[in-house]
């Protein structure tokens, strides 16, 4: 991964104990289930973050399957074991797979794929490890414009901070393009990916949350000091208050791309 989705120890904690709810949590058994994941396979989870996806494939394959998670950061790691200690965890870049080739019946990748630095190189290190007829799923989000309360955030930080910190909260999105991604799919050697588009919303417990959760814990993380983190939640209570509902929450759309392929 790039800086962008490096994260030190305690931002692992807070991206664990609040984006996985906010917008991660929802995502697991659908990729699980555009795995077509049955008990007894052999299954890679590539960026596997602090596992929610790792542990969603692992009941899918119990009693007898087999999950790897791999990732390049140690604090996601150390969270991911504290979680699940059975699970095989792995730390290792995705353009540098430690795995046997022709081995897994699938490779999964949530939320990963935007920030690695050779995405080509990482593609066919997935595709590498994955037998014949193997599964390979890769999740990325959509669209920045398909994901209003980000892009209005964008727009704040730019106002508030310039464009330097604006621009670190659009690399999640940089995939977001559906052609682009089969383009990057069939350049990298992936045979007939398909790529479709999914609902999904975000939801945070309020204004605050949103944004101690992205300072403190995503692509923002440690990027502002205290003073700025105060005046950039003060003005996004005031500017972002559209997103709120009538229990102070904060909903918005936030789909993603689930791209999938079989391997010949």
């Amino acid at each position: 991964m790039g800086d962008a989705g490096q994260l030190i120890s305690s931002a692992a904690e807070v991206y664990d104990e609040f984006f996985l709810p906010a917008l991660f949590h929802a995502w697991a058994p659908r990729v699980v289930a555009a795995a077509e994941l049955q008990p007894g396979m052999r299954v890679v989870d590539v960026a596997c973050g602090t596992g929610v996806l790792t542990i969603e494939a692992a009941k899918a394959v119990s009693p007898d399957g087999v999950v790897v998670g791999v990732d390049l950061n140690p604090a996601m790691l150390s969270v991911a074991r504290r979680k699940a200690p059975d699970i095989e965890w792995r730390e290792a870049p995705a353009e540098a797979l430690p795995l046997d080739s022709d081995d897994f019946d699938a490779v999964i990748s949530q939320f990963g794929l935007m920030f690695f630095e050779d995405q080509r190189a990482a593609i066919r290190e997935m595709s590498r490890i994955l037998r014949p007829g193997g599964r390979l799923v890769i999740a990325v989000w959509d669209s920045l414009e398909a994901a209003p309360g980000y892009a209005a955030i964008t727009t704040l930080l730019d106002r508030l901070f310039g464009h330097p910190i604006a621009e670190l909260l659009k690399a999640p999105y940089s995939l977001g393009d559906s052609e682009a991604l089969l383009s990057l799919l069939s350049s990298s050697g992936v045979i007939k990916p398909e790529v479709r588009r999914v609902d999904g919303e975000a939801h945070f417990p309020s204004i605050r949350s949103w944004m101690h959760t992205d300072v403190r814990g995503w692509t923002l993380a440690d990027k502002l000091d205290d003073e700025q983190y105060e005046l950039l939640v003060s003005e996004a209570e005031r500017e972002l208050r559209r997103f709120v509902t009538s229990d102070g929450s904060v909903r918005f759309q936030h789909p993603a791309l689930i791209a999938s392929a079989t391997k010949p």
